[in-house]
């Protein structure tokens, strides 16, 4: 994934003594969460895997308390617009911030698909692999090979979520979509079943800082703006716009349910941006 560079990085506040206090008590709470349900969720799912193979009951609630509680401890304003899709079918949105994954996981049961090398994450790679994330190669040709896992896993009723642009950016925009990953919908044991829902994911600042201070993009370190974030001493928060389902059906290819899918979460975040 070539990293977004358009726009520049938001200066980082110094950390004071008392940023350092935020940091270190907001993120040892979250790693106490967090740590703690992925062990209980490595227990379940010792016993749910072989009874219901892809199928998850149970570990996906776990999934979502942790993201919920991440909010709560961070102290960011937490708000959802729109009805959450009940077809089977996957999730499209908007990419800023590794903070996504828990907005995203927080209000649906979700699976993320993500680039493969975020396996080998330290704690990342750990988290998502438990959650059940779909690791990729961005390879042409592994195609066939990706779409035969995305079938499966659509067919277990698997709500997958994809991040279209293709990289993260400042929150403030929304890049074109890329197309590759809309040609799985479109097989012919899926094209007639399947909807998608858009999803816009948007920003706000805390009081007085940059409006891209919650996007991470560009050169930025994991650690550096995980460390920003935790010491804020006024946090912002983020809004989910779900938009109506698209039928897969209803389009002739995947470049046109491609930019169908861009344009509701543009107009997402153009209905939010007029607001405030």
């Amino acid at each position: 994934m070539t990293p977004w560079n358009g726009a520049e990085p938001p200066p980082v506040p110094p950390m004071t003594a008392a940023a350092w206090a935020r940091a270190l008590l907001r993120g040892g709470a979250l790693a106490v969460v967090t740590f703690g349900c992925l062990g209980l969720l490595l227990l379940v799912r010792l016993i749910e895997r072989p009874l219901f193979g892809w199928h998850r009951p149970v570990t996906p609630f776990i999934t979502q308390f942790v993201c919920r509680m991440a909010f709560v401890i961070l102290g960011m304003r937490y708000t959802v617009r729109g009805q959450l899709m009940r077809a089977r079918g996957a999730v499209v949105a908007n990419h800023a911030s590794w903070l996504d994954i828990f907005a995203l996981n927080a209000r649906k049961r979700v699976y993320f698909v993500s680039k493969a090398e975020v396996a080998g994450w330290p704690g990342i790679g750990w988290l998502a692999r438990a959650t059940g994330t779909v690791f990729i190669n961005r390879d042409r040709r592994e195609a066939k090979a990706h779409n035969d896992l995305f079938e499966e896993r659509l067919k277990a009723n698997h709500k997958l979520l994809f991040f279209p642009e293709g990289t993260s950016t400042d929150g403030c925009r929304v890049l074109p979509f890329k197309t590759t990953l809309f040609a799985a919908f479109f097989t012919e044991e899926l094209r007639d079943i399947l909807h998608v829902q858009p999803v816009t994911v948007i920003y706000s600042a805390p009081p007085g800082e940059h409006p891209g201070f919650y996007g991470w993009w560009a050169e930025m370190g994991f650690g550096a703006h995980l460390l920003k974030v935790l010491a804020a001493r006024a946090q912002g928060g983020v809004t989910l716009v779900y938009q109506a389902p698209l039928r897969v059906a209803d389009f002739p290819d995947r470049k046109a349910l491609a930019k169908a899918c861009e344009e509701a979460v543009r107009t997402g975040m153009a209905d939010v941006s007029a607001e405030t």
